[in-house]
């Protein structure tokens, strides 16, 4: 219901290359690491966002997403559901065209606010899982 597959294509294939993924840093042990990694395979640009400003994967990191200094396509959220909607928000904020939460990151309530606001979203999906598909 949060992610049908014409969103989905959307996002991963017409929305842009730049992806903040909110909560990566360079614990190898994390999700969010490997998704990041996934995603640069497919052509993807990821920009670390986490408080310790981590390089990872090779890409400088930030703080927060008002850090980044240059336009963000999509922001993938891994950070729990209680904190996700007010990265949505930012995002919306931003001038992002997608936002993305993760497997397990739920808020309705953010979903129909970004959504309102003009954006693509989707929730409780991996685009890791996700994009392979769409190129098979």
């Amino acid at each position: 219901m949060y992610g049908d597959e014409a969103t989905i294509r959307r996002i991963l294939t017409e929305m842009g290359d730049t992806w903040a993924v909110v909560g990566l840093s360079s614990n190898q042990h994390r999700a969010a690491y490997g998704v990041a990694r996934v995603l640069q395979r497919f052509g993807k640009r990821i920009v670390p966002v986490h408080p310790k400003a981590e390089t990872v994967h090779g890409e400088q990191g930030y703080a927060s997403l008002a850090d980044i200094p240059f336009d963000v396509d999509v922001v993938d959220v891994f950070v729990n559901s209680a904190l996700a909607g007010a990265v949505a928000d930012e995002a919306a904020a931003r001038g992002a065209q997608a936002v993305w939460f993760q497997l397990g990151v739920v808020d309705v309530a953010a979903y129909e606010r970004t959504r309102a606001a003009g954006l693509e979203m989707v929730m409780d999906r991996c685009p890791a899982i996700e994009i392979p598909r769409l190129t098979v």
